[in-house]
């Protein structure tokens, strides 16, 4: 279908390929790859490994330093492709470095010093929201959801949580 997207989405999770994303967003997604950005998940052969052998073997699997990924090879190769980042930090600068503003889901945002809960995964600091919302400015679509199923929880409901569970 031409007009869905390379990049079917942006991920934020800091567990990066896991059950949720295996089993409810790739067959949802219908991707052919999936693009993990990762500095600490590209240094471990360890977790590389697990990592290709957790998705089914008809989906590529890459794995690169965030600063090493080719975004915008990324984007415009053809190959409809879920990319994985481990922090709101990461799909910034992945933006930064060539990766088109499209939809992004928060799925799995730990709680940290300064974060406040904004959905029932995701903790936020005042200072990702702001950089959220910088991407939306550039055309990101922002929104919180665990698996496809759930609801979406859109950028301006998150940033009404983050002021309620002040």
């Amino acid at each position: 279908d031409p007009s869905t997207p390379v990049i079917a989405l942006v991920r934020v999770d800091n567990r990066l390929i896991h059950g949720q994303v295996v089993e409810a967003w790739l067959p949802t997604l219908r991707v052919a790859r999936v693009a993990v950005a990762d500095d600490e998940a590209s240094d471990s052969p360890l977790v590389r490994a697990a990592m290709g052998l957790a998705v089914p073997s008809s989906v590529e699997v890459l794995v690169e330093p965030l600063g090493a990924m080719d975004f915008t090879r990324l984007s415009e190769d053809a190959v409809p492709t879920l990319l994985l980042v481990r922090d709101v930090g990461g799909v910034s600068e992945a933006v930064d470095r060539g990766l088109p503003a499209g939809p992004i889901n928060l799925g799995n945002v730990h709680f940290a010093a300064g974060r406040r809960q904004v959905s029932p995964s995701v903790y936020l600091s005042a200072e990702e929201l702001h950089v959220l919302e910088g991407l939306e400015t550039r055309g990101a679509h922002v929104e919180a959801r665990a698996v496809p199923a759930d609801r979406s929880l859109p950028l301006a409901e998150l940033v009404e949580r983050y002021a309620r569970a002040g």
